[in-house]
């Protein structure tokens, strides 16, 4: 099995190195968002203008329509007045601005509707990019996860030639002497009692002998004096009948 492993090893080294070469998918996902945000706020700015030069031509149809308004009622005066020829030229003035609206009207038409196109790219844009992050996310993810199985699988592949006793084995050796301390712990707490009741009782026998002795003394009359030897010393002895 161990040509297996080797095998495996080698593969597993030509993938990486296959893999190292190629770009990086997360990077490529990262940097694809980070365009579309910029394609975003390009679009952002080409909105912000069209609706500029919208609202400028909307302004200038205004005033075109004020001054035509104005022509008209300088015709009307000339006309009560009696003066024809300033009235016609007042309305030939109105009707050059009343043709410029025309004009506009037709221009703001066209720019309305290129301004609810960039908004419409603009909001499809803006969808494109909340899709693409939460696809980036969810890769990530999926990525993470077969990563943590590969290793994994590796694990297994490189614990496959070993067995379960090379490596719990030490394991076991130490749990064996560690229950063996402490079986003779427990052994020597079990002794010491009895050790100590033997110590009491020879201590309490040399107590006896002690109080034996001093009675033996108080009734020989030497009191606390420590027996000498020799013949003076000794008790007459018991002469048999």
């Amino acid at each position: 099995m161990g040509w297996l492993r080797r095998l495996n090893t080698v593969i597993r080294t030509q993938v990486n190195d296959w893999v190292r070469g190629i770009e990086d998918p997360e990077e490529r996902l990262d940097r694809a968002i980070v365009d579309l945000q910029m394609a975003l706020v390009q679009l952002r700015q080409s909105v912000a203008q069209a609706i500029a030069t919208q609202k400028r031509t909307e302004r200038q149809r205004s005033q075109h329509q004020t001054w035509a308004v104005e022509w008209y009622n300088r015709a009307n005066l000339a006309l009560i007045k009696g003066e024809e020829a300033i009235a016609r030229e007042a309305l030939s003035q109105r009707q050059s601005y009343l043709a410029l609206m025309a004009k506009m009207d037709h221009y703001l038409g066209q720019q309305r509707q290129v301004v609810e196109q960039l908004k419409g790219n603009m909001r499809t844009l803006d969808q494109q990019i909340a899709e693409a992050r939460t696809r980036r996310d969810l890769y990530k993810a999926r990525a993470r996860s077969a990563e943590a199985s590969q290793r994994l699988h590796t694990l297994i592949a490189e614990m496959g030639d070993r067995s379960t006793d090379s490596i719990f084995g030490p394991m076991e050796e130490r749990v064996l002497d560690l229950e063996a301390q402490a079986a003779a712990l427990e052994e020597l707490n079990r002794l010491q009692p009895a050790a100590t009741l033997a110590l009491q009782d020879s201590v309490s026998a040399d107590s006896s002998v002690e109080a034996e002795l001093l009675a033996l003394k108080t009734h020989l009359g030497l009191g606390n004096h420590p027996l000498a030897p020799g013949p003076s010393s000794a008790p007459n002895p018991i002469q048999p009948p």
